[in-house]
């Protein structure tokens, strides 16, 4: 009787003391929409999806503190995630927007545009690219 009132103590106690310190016994898995749209970030519609058997691409890239891409396009949608630093992107148009890390961008497609980072750190950006096989996923503009 003893033993199993302190298996219960000590039961109650972990568990109190778990829950104050923010630790559960289970995690939830959640989700949580970052962006959807049918527009990229400049307000242009997106255009159809290629017809021919999809090719999606992942990629992670890179830009300097104190540093632009080049001056590109790109033919397929893409949409990404700034995960590091800050990013200025500007369109052929003039129009802006100014990501930090944590933010989502749906990009424009078929318009010359350029990322500009004028931090003190490297921006980091993941973006996820609907394409097809052969099809370039950027241009750059000569």
């Amino acid at each position: 009787m003893i033993k199993n009132c302190l298996i219960i103590a000590l039961t109650l106690l972990t568990t109190f003391f778990a829950h104050k310190s923010g630790l559960t016994t289970k995690e939830v898995p959640q989700s949580i929409t970052l962006i959807e749209s049918q527009v990229s970030w400049n307000g242009d519609s997106l255009p159809n999806y290629p017809m021919s058997k999809p090719q999606i691409s992942i990629l992670k890239i890179t830009i300097p503190a104190h540093s632009d891409l080049p001056l590109h396009y790109h033919p397929v949608i893409n949409a990404g995630v700034l995960i590091k630093g800050e990013l200025l992107v500007i369109d052929e148009d003039g129009n802006e927007l100014s990501l930090k890390a944590g933010d989502p961008i749906i990009e424009v497609v078929n318009k010359k545009h350029l990322g500009r980072n004028n931090g003190e750190e490297d921006a980091e950006i993941i973006v996820f690219y609907a394409g097809s096989p052969g099809m370039e996923i950027t241009k750059k503009v000569q």
